[in-house]
């Protein structure tokens, strides 16, 4: 039998994981490539034999997506898989397209094939654009499960951008783990939370071995719930799903992949941020919401926010700082940051762009539309000292962090800062409590 050559078209995460789950040990298929965007680095390492299985007992070379035409006519390959997130309809048939003119099939996973189960019931936290909140959702699902008694593992997205060999389990249960395992900026922001608050959380490369350890966590373990990537769909087959939505954002619900997916799946639907979207724009996604999944719940949602020294932002000029990946791919202009910075009467947003070095600088030029917020890039040593370069160099009187971690924790912030917080509050009925009680009892689990 002639295997069929495989390219697999990823970002470090979805791609490992469909490869895992489909193509792995299944000899009509020959995986000769994956590539790589969105993430810096990542191209030019291997998907390691150790984790590819012994169809590959060389690992699995990972090249730049900027190289796709050439590898499809180079390597023979028959199909093209897609397998990141968080891209419009019109880029996804781009790269369909380029794929297509080399010669190739164009495909794309669904559920069924990509999907685990889990032997502990599971509650999927997914959203339909980076940005909308589902980490707070998360947070304040998890809350809730814990004041029930019930012992909560949290399993996140993958975000394995460093040793994959070493990072196919990461369990985090205190703060000295994030250091342990190296940690990025990104990783922290979404690990540290849970931690905190003291539920264990999982992540890695390897999602079979990782939900089989999560299941028998040495502190128990009743329920799992999935703690989403960018508006991916859950790797594992969920009992509950909810999606997060952002009126900020109205109409991407429905334009974006594969955050439709999220939408048309999703069991409960909150939107978001209501305190402080355009009616119209909460119109929009409740329409959107009827339109193809009229039998959701639906959870209106504001995030307020508060700020440890509203002083500091008064009459100040103000450099503001946000999450990352929710102000590049996730396209955002406003983040918790820009909304403190106008509550509590700043007298201007420093533009950062004077002041980039590196990395940084490098970062402006992919994602010009950023505009004057400063995103928290920090992927590597190199990323976290530009970081650090361009806020001491900014010429403000302030800076706002207004990412999920203390700043002041990773890099050394020469200026006077104050950090925002904040986190989901629901507003009327139905409630996630009344909901996620519904689900206890539909699984006795109280």
């Amino acid at each position: 039998m002639e295997r069929k050559n495989i390219i697999i078209i990823g970002a470090a995460g979805r791609d490992f994981h469909n490869f895992n789950t489909f193509f792995r040990d299944q000899e009509e298929y020959n995986v000769v490539a994956f590539t790589a965007a969105q993430i810096p680095d990542i191209d030019g390492r291997k998907y390691p034999a150790e984790l590819a299985g012994k169809l590959y007992p060389e690992g699995i070379p990972i090249y730049s997506e900027e190289e796709l035409p050439g590898l499809i006519r180079k390597l023979e390959v028959k199909t093209c898989v897609f397998s990141y997130s968080d891209l419009p309809y019109q880029k996804v048939m781009n790269i369909s397209a380029v794929v297509n003119a080399a010669g190739a099939n164009f495909a794309l996973l669904g559920t069924r094939d990509t999907m685990i189960k889990s032997t502990r019931p599971v509650i999927a936290v997914c959203a339909v654009r980076t940005g909308c909140g589902k980490s707070q959702t998360s947070r304040r699902v998890i809350e809730h499960l814990m004041d029930r008694g019930l012992k909560v593992v949290a399993v996140r997205h993958p975000m394995p951008y460093g040793d994959l060999v070493a990072q196919k389990v990461q369990r985090f249960a205190e703060i000295e783990d994030l250091h342990r395992h190296k940690c990025t900026i990104e990783e922290m922001e979404e690990y540290e939370p849970h931690v905190v608050r003291g539920n264990v959380i999982y992540a890695g490369v390897d999602y079979e071995a990782i939900i089989r350890a999560a299941e028998n966590d040495p502190d128990g373990c009743d329920v799992v719930v999935w703690d989403g990537g960018n508006n991916d769909f859950p790797f594992y087959a969920p009992d509950l799903t909810i999606g997060v939505t952002d009126p900020h954002r109205a109409g991407h619900e429905l334009s974006y992949y594969p955050g439709e997916v999220v939408l048309r799946i999703s069991d409960i639907v909150v939107i978001n941020k209501i305190d402080s979207a355009a009616p119209e724009g909460i119109q929009t996604v409740r329409e959107s919401i009827e339109k193809v999944n009229p039998g959701a719940a639906v959870i209106d949602g504001a995030s307020p926010i508060r700020v440890d020294h509203p002083e500091m932002i008064k009459g100040k000029r103000v450099l503001v700082v946000e999450d990352g990946p929710t102000l590049t791919h996730g396209e955002m202009k406003i983040g918790a940051g820009v909304v403190a910075a106008r509550k509590y009467g700043a007298a201007e947003l420093v533009d950062p762009r004077p002041f980039t070095v590196g990395r940084l600088a490098e970062t402006f030029r992919i994602y010009p539309e950023i505009g004057t917020l400063l995103p928290a890039m920090g992927y590597g040593e190199q990323q976290l000292k530009d970081l650090e370069a361009t806020i001491n160099n900014a010429d403000c009187d302030t800076v706002v962090i207004g990412t999920p971690i203390d700043l002041n924790r990773v890099i050394h912030i020469q200026k006077p800062s104050t950090r925002v917080y904040y986190d989901l509050q629901e507003i009327g009925e139905p409630t996630l409590r009344t909901l996620l009680d519904e689900f206890i009892r539909k699984h006795q689990l109280a």
